[in-house]
């Protein structure tokens, strides 16, 4: 097993609450890692340690280690981490900018100036997300036109343009109809070819879609993680088989 993230006894606390504990779990390169488990367990505040996003966005304090490549990201760059561990969040959000800007604009931000290489990435990445023929004669068009699913692909798109490693989306098609998930699932299958996945999700049936490893979080705490075919036809934990039957059943 070639594992991208190593996760090693990470606690995490907000505001002395303590919401992750103990969790140590193997992310596996260039594959799709489910993270399930109902409201509040700690899936989403899981995800955000991947990149230190939640450093920012909470009163966060964090123990353990995480390693990306064989390196702590503690020891590294934000700027160099976040470029390598990309982030969609669950409410598209595109930059109020036309579709073209949305992209050029992270590519400008990374050094890339050049006009004709920023047009290739911005046409290659639609492409790439299934996006391209629906919007070429429209680039120059404000991005809040477009509709929901439209907007996540772009998002995908722009978190993409500078080429991460790994990609975490937190409840991705939560808003979307189910022609829109179904798009977004096929993409997502087809990127794990390059891109090393993992996805918070609440929706059981995608995780057992889509995804290779599935890991089962409750009240902050690994309940338990194996292959998505052996956690979903013959869980190790009642807990799990609680979960899921409630859910499936």
């Amino acid at each position: 097993m070639d594992n991208i993230l190593d996760i090693q006894d990470l606690n995490v606390y907000l505001d002395k609450k303590h919401i992750l504990k103990n969790i140590s779990l193997p992310i596996e390169k260039n594959k799709i890692t489910a993270i399930i488990g109902p409201s509040g367990c700690g899936k989403s505040t899981f995800l955000k340690t991947l990149n230190r996003l939640v450093e920012e966005t909470e009163n966060a304090n964090i123990s353990g280690k995480i390693n990306f490549e064989g390196k702590n990201i503690n020891k590294m760059p934000l700027e160099d981490l976040r470029k390598d561990i990309g982030y969609v969040f669950q409410t598209p959000a595109t930059f109020p900018f036309s579709i073209y800007k949305n992209i050029s604009y992270v590519l400008k931000y990374y050094g890339i100036k050049n006009k004709a290489l920023v047009s290739d990435i911005v046409e290659q990445k639609l492409k790439l997300v299934g996006l391209y023929d629906e919007v070429k004669d429209d680039l120059k068009i404000s991005s809040l036109k477009l509709s929901g699913g439209q907007r996540q692909r772009l998002c995908i798109a722009r978190a993409l343009a500078v080429e991460p490693k790994v990609l975490l989306m937190d409840e991705p098609c939560s808003a979307l109809d189910v022609l829109n998930t179904s798009i977004i699932e096929d993409m997502l299958l087809n990127l794990k070819t390059t891109y090393t996945i993992v996805i918070v999700t609440h929706n059981l049936a995608q995780a057992k879609r889509i995804s290779d490893n599935t890991a089962f979080i409750l009240d902050g705490k690994i309940i338990e993680y194996s292959s998505t075919k052996k956690l979903f036809e013959n869980p190790k934990d009642q807990r799990t088989l609680n979960y899921i039957g409630g859910l499936f059943g």
